[in-house]
């Protein structure tokens, strides 16, 4: 599987859609995966670059284009979780339009973000501790602990819902033959956790619902104490459908390109499949000198040609 280019790095600097390509393949990529801010006024644009086979669609993120109405694209602006029968029911109509749009574009995937638990977000406090050299204290493990038992009091609820939303989109990923990934998040009250990610998968037996491993989330959630990264990378890759590439710096600043940051990106490359989606995802107007280094790295880290 060739690397991607996630269009986030651009698309809000992009007049059109052919621009914004063109940009894209200026720096060695044709295959990108277009985010979730991907306009409407955008798609013109893209569509004609994909017919001209001067660019490959290789995964959408959930919801693109943004759908109209809403006031900027967000991956969970509409929670496939929610509480509110409402949303949810907004967000299993948009996740399909996604789908749709998916296999119009000739993509393999698409990226959701499932929620997360309606309480209040203690994992930032964790960060800013974190970043005040205060992770082996008392008062961190007190506000680590208190997060995870408010946590586990209240997921329930919302992983019914998610059920719910997973068994009204099987129906549009069986038409369309798409695969969704279920991409890990980087806070703790985020949806699913990872031994959750498997009871999903032990629930839906199927190949179009997958996982979807964000590099940076995991290396997150590993330095601020919740799980070994490397570890539950590999016990759910076999049902790995694609890859966010992006590195790190201590302890939560994320989508930088290596090697600026800290993973070692040769831990990950025995887990990899030879259809795995490769998708860098740097942060949205990252020098492009970055982006070309950091693809260096990761392609020397796992044995991959640098080319598409």
């Amino acid at each position: 599987m060739p690397f991607s280019i996630s269009t986030h790095w651009i698309a809000g600097r992009s007049k059109s859609g052919e621009e914004m390509i063109e940009q894209i393949m200026a720096l060695g990529f044709n295959t990108v995966e277009l985010g979730y801010d991907t306009t409407i006024d955008l798609v013109p644009g893209i569509k004609k670059m994909v017919e001209q086979k001067a660019i490959q669609i290789s995964s959408i993120h959930n919801f693109c284009p943004v759908p109209i109405g809403a006031p900027y694209g967000h991956p969970e602006i509409f929670p496939l979780t929610s509480l509110d029968n409402r949303t949810r029911e907004s967000a299993v109509i948009h996740t399909k339009r996604t789908i749709d749009f998916a296999a119009e574009m000739g993509a393999k995937a698409v990226v959701v973000h499932c929620g997360n638990v309606d309480m209040k977000h203690l994992t930032h406090e964790l960060i800013e501790m974190c970043e005040q050299n205060k992770q082996y204290t008392p008062s961190y493990d007190k506000i680590k602990l208190k997060l995870m038992m408010q946590r586990d009091k209240k997921v329930q609820e919302h992983l019914d819902q998610l059920y719910r939303s997973l068994e009204n989109i099987m129906p549009a990923l069986t038409q369309a033959g798409m695969r969704i990934g279920i991409e890990n998040l980087p806070s703790w009250e985020s949806i699913p956790s990872e031994t959750e990610m498997e009871e999903i998968f032990t629930r839906f037996d199927t190949p179009l619902i997958g996982y979807w491993h964000d590099m940076g989330h995991g290396q997150i959630r590993q330095n601020l104490g919740f799980i070994g990264h490397k570890r539950w990378f590999e016990k759910l890759s076999p049902r790995l459908v694609g890859m966010h590439i992006h590195d790190v710096i201590p302890p939560a600043y994320d989508h930088v390109m290596p090697p600026n940051g800290k993973i070692v990106f040769q831990d990950f490359k025995n887990a990899i499949h030879s259809d795995t989606v490769l998708v860098f995802e740097p942060a949205p107007g990252l020098p492009a000198i970055d982006i070309v280094e950091g693809r260096k790295a990761v392609s020397e880290a796992w044995n991959m040609p640098i080319n598409n």
